[in-house]
């Protein structure tokens, strides 16, 4: 606790450069960044007020539909201001407290999403191979709950991470060649022994987001199935739209998520700049996208916001 306690305090910031060998671009790339980090905001917050104000839509599809919009305005939140501050200001500077902040929060929430893409999973097995249980089964407080635990289990898992480090003597050379503090890009300005935390970050990022992983795989071959076995034309087609909605989102994330994991670990021969502009599209990709798949894809939140912006 004491070292913890002596880390913390130490006054010494780290150095965030932004995106090093494109300084003299910084202001245009931050346009192209608030751009996606402003339509991701407000694709997200509409969601959330249309779900909310309509009661028709308060069901478990969109209350989960409403955490995986929650979990983008958190992962891009936690990145986008401070590489705005250092684009737009030049504001370099992050406390060490600041910086294991940031870390935790951003993998946290990367953590709670996979849950939610795992929980979305099961609704779609228990409404396509289940329907008739699907109301006794997945109700909202159970949504809630399940919510809650995936929230739980994303804070247990990732604290370690912060504490780990927290313990860790940094060097003087405190400068991280990124726009936002990654576990691996900390890890890095340690004079001691990071074995730990470099197992521990990668163990679990690949055993939690495996096995969420592995179980939405095993879902949806159930699905797709039961969805070739349906033999009214109408019903596989909703079926399949369903799920391709799923599908797309699941995708973008997963495949997102692992290469940002990989590049910071084996990716020495991508060029440094190339690495952290499609790491900070991990943070803005997913927020633009997922708004619009469900928009086109899900016919009643789709009626539902045409009729609300109409009214307006």
């Amino acid at each position: 606790m004491a070292a913890f306690n002596l880390t913390i305090s130490d006054p010494s910031p780290f150095i965030l450069l932004g995106i090093p060998g494109l300084e003299a671009a910084h202001v245009w790339i931050s346009i192209l960044f608030s751009i996606f980090y402003i339509v991701g905001l407000f694709g997200n917050f509409m969601l959330l007020f249309v779900v909310g104000k309509y009661q028709t839509l308060h069901k478990p599809m969109y209350l989960l539909i409403c955490m995986l919009a929650l979990t983008d305005i958190g992962t891009s939140t936690s990145v986008m201001p401070k590489a705005l501050c250092i684009f737009w200001f030049n504001l370099k500077d992050i406390t060490v407290s600041g910086c294991l902040t940031q870390m935790f929060f951003l993998h946290a929430i990367s953590i709670m999403e996979s849950a939610v893409l795992l929980t979305m999973a099961f609704d779609r097995y228990v409404a396509i191979c289940n329907p008739l249980r699907y109301t006794t089964i997945l109700t909202n407080v159970r949504i809630a709950k399940l919510g809650l635990v995936g929230l739980i289990r994303a804070v247990l898992l990732m604290l370690p991470l912060p504490l780990l480090l927290s313990r860790q003597p940094f060097c003087a050379n405190r400068i991280i060649p990124h726009t936002y503090c990654e576990h691996m890009a900390v890890a890095k300005m340690s004079c001691g022994d990071t074995t730990v935390n470099r197992t521990y970050g990668l163990v679990m990022a690949f055993v939690v987001i495996g096995l969420d992983l592995t179980l939405v795989a095993l879902s949806y071959s159930l699905i797709i199935r039961a969805v070739l076995r349906i033999s009214s034309k109408k019903a596989y087609e909703k079926a399949l739209n369903t799920c391709t909605a799923h599908i797309c989102v699941m995708m973008t994330s997963f495949t997102l998520f692992f290469f940002s994991i990989l590049t910071h670990r084996f990716g020495q021969r991508i060029t440094p700049h190339v690495h952290i502009i499609l790491a900070n599209f991990f943070f803005l990709i997913p927020p633009v996208i997922n708004p619009i798949i469900y928009g086109v894809k899900t016919k009643e939140l789709r009626d539902k916001v045409v009729k609300y912006i109409w009214s307006r």
